[in-house]
């Protein structure tokens, strides 16, 4: 047989789309030739390949497997149709070793839902078994699948083990001292959904209560764990396979670019506000960060998502994430406090809080004051606050509540349903125009 046709799928976003590897061999001297009337940029492409496959690049190399089987299935060395029910994709060494290739949760995602077998490099299997039903095979040499499809020795398929189970890890509350209003605002963003500004003098514990919110949180559902771990391994960082299931907490420092904050780049990768989804976005800090990159913010926090678009491609990642904002009230940070050490004028104030717009600040539902800590919270003999353990069990009931009311948590209610199940009384109604 001199074709071949080989099914796997390019990395794009979220998405996977599925590409055929067709492979022909002829008679004659060895050369690399497209058909099909090419135009000048496809016609340049066979130096790229050539360039490609010598180098190894990480985008490129996912497609060395399926190219390699296309080469066997063509000139007889494995049998004609073996690969029908597969699709593979992985970068080869020099020596047949495959290495791990970027995506792959996203690859297994799509290849199952058209019920097919993943074959993947061994590095991958255990980010690929996050994806329920997955059928996946587990290659660590070309010579070993060519064995396989050939019958000459039989690779077991792998599954997910149903028994493996997730708890929730990180910072306790009970560590928290004092800051009764921080904890109970805290609570109240964690069960609602809702953003928060923490605003206080240094060392009022901002920084220690926002580190302690995933702490609070249920953990995700299967669909909502899938849905990030693949943000996560579309991104040069990969998935943590120790993390699943617990919500991202991401603190980028207040330097971060736009396209690190809100993602893009040449290869059009995911930014913090998609790797925080079903998670946190805690920004310390929050006026030393440039005006122009927290103004990127305001459509990931309205919509949901984000589109990046580029000159040749579009990708659009979600962005539902949790934003939680610490600052100082001014410069040197001490503007309000009872021992009267801020020395900042109204017009240093002024122009520090200007840095945030309106707009921004407007999408953040829950903003507070937190004044220094009493010191007599610090008193050893005084226990310990509630556990984060505690806590999370009132979060839970809130949420199930809100589901119960509404089908969404408060924080993303629409306003038509808003206004049809929550009419105000007169007074009521009186109290909030009179608050506003």
């Amino acid at each position: 047989m001199s074709l071949a046709i080989v099914r796997t799928r390019a990395s794009s976003g979220l998405a996977a789309p599925a590409v055929t590897v067709e492979v022909h061999l002829s008679n004659g001297l060895p050369s690399f030739s497209i058909v099909g009337l090419p135009e000048t940029v496809v016609r340049e492409s066979r130096e790229r390949v050539r360039s490609a496959l010598a180098d190894l690049p990480k985008e490129g190399g996912r497609f060395d497997l399926p190219i390699a089987l296309g080469i066997l299935e063509a000139s007889d060395q494995i049998p004609v149709r073996c690969l029908n029910t597969l699709e593979c994709v992985g970068e080869l060494g020099l020596g047949g070793e495959l290495r791990p290739i970027r995506g792959a949760l996203v690859f297994s995602r799509a290849v199952s839902q058209e019920e097919r077998t993943v074959v993947l490099p061994a590095a991958n299997v255990e980010e690929a078994l996050l994806v329920p039903g997955a059928k996946v095979l587990s290659v660590s040499h070309l010579t070993e699948l060519t064995a396989h499809l050939s019958g000459r020795r039989v690779l077991p398929y792998t599954r997910l083990e149903p028994s493996r189970t997730f708890s929730i890890t990180g910072p306790d509350m009970a560590d928290v001292r004092g800051q009764y209003l921080g904890r109970r605002a805290l609570e109240l963003a964690a069960a609602g959904g809702h953003h928060l500004l923490l605003v206080g003098p240094p060392g009022c514990g901002k920084t220690m209560l926002a580190q302690r919110l995933p702490g609070l949180l249920p953990l995700m559902t299967e669909d909502e764990a899938l849905e990030s771990a693949a943000t996560f391994a579309s991104s040069t960082g990969g998935v943590n396979l120790d993390r699943w299931q617990n919500r991202p907490f991401r603190s980028p420092h207040h330097g971060i670019s736009s396209v690190a904050l809100v993602g893009g780049g040449a290869k059009a990768l995911p930014g913090e506000v998609s790797l925080a989804h079903h998670g946190i976005l805690f920004l310390d800090e929050f006026c030393e960060f440039d005006k122009r990159v927290l103004d990127q913010l305001r459509e990931p926090l309205e919509q949901g998502s984000i589109t990046i678009s580029r000159a040749r491609r579009t990708v659009r990642y979600p962005s539902r994430f949790q934003l939680v904002a610490a600052m100082n009230p001014c410069p040197c940070g001490y503007h309000g406090d009872p021992s009267g050490r801020c020395r900042c004028t109204a017009q240093r104030v002024t122009r520090y809080m200007d840095r945030i717009s309106g707009p921004l600040i407007d999408r953040i539902d829950l903003q507070i004051y937190l004044g220094p800590v009493d010191s007599a919270a610090l008193n050893p003999k005084i226990p310990c606050g509630e556990s984060s353990s505690t806590v999370r069990c009132r979060v839970k009931h809130a949420r199930a509540a809100q589901y119960s009311r509404f089908g969404e948590i408060n924080a993303r209610v629409a306003i038509d349903v808003l206004e049809k199940r929550c009419q105000l009384n007169p007074d009521a109604h009186q109290f909030l125009i009179e608050s506003m």
